[in-house]
């Protein structure tokens, strides 16, 4: 027992180095992907206009991208550890339409891109999305009266994001000059992704981070039972709330920076348990390694494929995510009907 332990231990270490070594990797690429390719990074140094594309742009939207699927794919491991449910995914208390009715809202208020260059206005669109998802979140809550029964909050999740998405609707059919606007933010971008973008993302990833690893015991025991974990005596209700206010804050941090990305908070921890499977305290970590390194190879792949011009990132995200995860049903399917 104490050697599958320590093989578990060590398989986990080497998934996190290997994690850190592609995000690097990924990282000195992005860099070089571009429309003016990997000419500004060799020109950068003697070039202002190309050290301010590789410094100012490339690198921290490869490296928001990092941050953002950190938090993605944290958020889906907690929320599938919490809901005991793999088809869970961070976007499933309301979070993502109540963002996306905070930015329908504000652009029909002030009429403004949800990528504009503008600081007061970007802010503002970033302010109003991360406060439609904590809201929607919120609400959530308060129809499911708290967290005491996961069954109750998980209903309560889906019916807030169909009334809340066709809040959304409504809006936009009533301002039809914002669909444009909003159709950028429901694919997902990180073209606009800076460094104070990132510097606020990875400000939240880092607590986020901590604290889902010091529930990961909670997490280990609901999925034994929930009366399984109330009989070694977790407590359970104020523990449960950590978690979701863990949910919500990943979820709204990464969708008011990027806008909605499918697929990464769903597909990162089913990846890391196929490769090692382990307990939940080094699942949300490696989950949000992995988030980041998806979400980061997306955005390259996106700047590369038609370059000059590039792909939204979240359309590509959905593809490949949705691509790997009919793969995975499919070769389940096909071992169930071996042993059958």
């Amino acid at each position: 027992m104490n050697g599958a332990a320590t093989a578990s231990h060590r398989t986990a270490w080497l998934l996190g180095a290997a994690l850190l070594a592609g995000a690097a990797g990924m990282l000195l690429l992005g860099a070089g992907v571009g429309s003016t390719g990997f000419e500004s990074v060799l020109r950068a140094r003697n070039d202002p206009v190309a050290w301010q594309i590789v410094w100012d742009i490339r690198l921290p939207r490869t490296l928001g991208a990092w941050v953002a699927g950190g938090l993605l794919g944290l958020a889906g491991a907690v929320a599938q550890g919490l809901f005991r449910n793999p088809l869970a995914d961070p976007y499933l208390l309301g979070s993502a339409s109540g963002a996306a009715l905070g930015v329908a809202v504000a652009l029909a208020l002030f009429g403004a891109s949800p990528f504009a260059t503008s600081v007061l206005v970007r802010l503002g669109l970033t302010g109003a999305a991360f406060t439609g998802a904590v809201a929607g979140v919120l609400l959530t809550l308060m129809l499911a009266n708290g967290v005491l029964h996961t069954l109750r909050l998980l209903l309560a999740g889906v019916i807030v994001g169909v009334v809340l998405g066709a809040a959304r609707d409504l809006v936009t059919l009533a301002v039809p000059d914002i669909l444009q606007a909003m159709q950028a933010f429901m694919l997902g971008s990180t073209g606009f992704v800076g460094w104070a973008s990132c510097f606020v993302m990875a400000a939240v990833l880092a607590p986020m981070v901590a604290i889902a690893w010091s529930l990961g015991r909670v997490l280990d025991g609901l999925a034994l039972g929930e009366s399984t974990a109330a009989s070694l005596g977790l407590p359970l209700s104020a523990m449960r709330a950590a978690l979701v206010a863990v949910l919500a804050l990943s979820t709204g941090a990464a969708v008011a920076q990027t806008g909605l990305i499918a697929f990464v908070g769903l597909a990162a921890p089913h990846l890391v348990r196929s490769i090692a499977p382990s307990t939940h305290g080094r699942l949300v970590v490696l989950s949000a390694l992995m988030g980041g390194l998806l979400l980061m190879a997306a955005d390259v792949l996106a700047r590369w494929v038609i370059a000059p011009q590039e792909l939204p990132v979240g359309v590509l995200t959905a593809v490949l995510g949705g691509s790997y995860l009919l793969w995975l049903m499919h070769r389940r399917r096909g071992r169930a009907g071996g042993m059958l």
